[in-house]
């Protein structure tokens, strides 16, 4: 991807999209959102990552980060490594997955195409960075995140929707802690 979609500034506010290779639907499982949980609460407490927004959809979740310690690029890299690893040993080890080999063939279809990979490969490596430079392209983004599952079809409003900031930002019981950015 070109260099209009790279975090450049590494204190500033991004709008990033993470996807899962070949679009693969695999977070339509509670067990794998949950696992994508875990690590942005690891990554807020542990890394000095602020989490303002994120949405977790079927194939791809989009986020607002900023990181406290000016590493925004090593961090994002450390939690998708993370989140594959254990998306992966999870897909590999659930009994209940009945799309494992399925799931597995997708992900090592999609490394043969990538040198930066080895065996398998769970997200793309672009994550379509925009940085987030003023309050009105922020709050933007912010709309846009927590749209998404009302636009998808799946809620009527966005704070109706579990795994989304937007229940954060509506002051209702949401799943994890995060950095309310107004």
């Amino acid at each position: 991807m070109g260099s209009a979609y790279q975090i450049r500034d590494q204190h500033q506010s991004y709008f990033l999209t993470f996807l899962v290779v070949g679009w693969t639907d695999v977070f339509t499982r509670r067990v794998y959102r949950n696992l994508v949980l875990e690590s942005l609460t690891h990554c807020r407490k542990s890394m000095g990552l602020e989490v303002f927004a994120y949405v977790i959809m079927s194939n791809h979740m989009h986020v607002i980060f900023r990181s406290k310690t000016g590493e925004l690029s090593k961090t994002v890299g450390s939690f998708k490594r993370h989140t594959s690893k254990k998306i992966m040993h999870e897909i590999a080890s659930n009994p209940e997955e009945s799309r494992k080999k399925w799931l597995e063939m997708m992900f090592k279809y999609h490394a043969k195409f990538n040198k930066r990979v080895n065996d398998v490969q769970f997200w793309t490596h672009d994550n379509h960075a925009v940085e987030l430079f003023d309050h009105n392209i922020f709050k933007t983004r912010l709309e846009y995140i927590h749209n998404n599952p009302v636009k998808a079809g799946w809620v009527d409003a966005p704070e109706h929707y579990l795994y989304s900031s937007a229940r954060n930002y509506a002051d209702e019981d949401a799943l994890i802690e995060i950095d309310l950015a107004f």
